[in-house]
């Protein structure tokens, strides 16, 4: 009987050995996924945004996170802030990052 004890002990050793280094292959999978999933779309993300908020200028037509439409009159350098002139009467300002995509010209008389 204490051979199969044995055997049965020597077995359950031998085990997590093998067991480590699938962890650690699991582990490297997790972070490749991880990778090619979700941390590089949304750094592509990020430098496309910073990108699109480096490039607007004063005239530009953009639309806003909250679904407002309008057209920038005035650009401060030194902060963050835009004005944006929603019709003749109304201006808001706003900060950049809230500008989610600049829109072709004419697209607010279309409207």
């Amino acid at each position: 009987m204490s051979f199969f004890i044995s055997q049965a002990h020597a077995a359950a050793e031998g085990a997590p050995q093998g067991g480590s280094m699938q962890l650690f292959i699991m582990l490297g999978l997790f972070a490749v996924i991880f990778y090619f999933m979700i941390y590089r779309p949304q750094a592509k993300r990020v430098k496309e945004h910073k990108s699109l908020m480096s490039s607007m200028g004063k005239g530009d037509e953009v639309m806003t996170n909250g679904g407002l439409l309008g057209r920038i009159t005035k650009v401060s350098a030194e902060s963050d802030y835009i004005v944006l002139a929603l019709n003749d009467n109304t201006e808001v300002t706003i900060k950049k990052d809230f500008i989610t995509a600049v829109l072709p010209k004419g697209t607010m008389k279309s409207l």
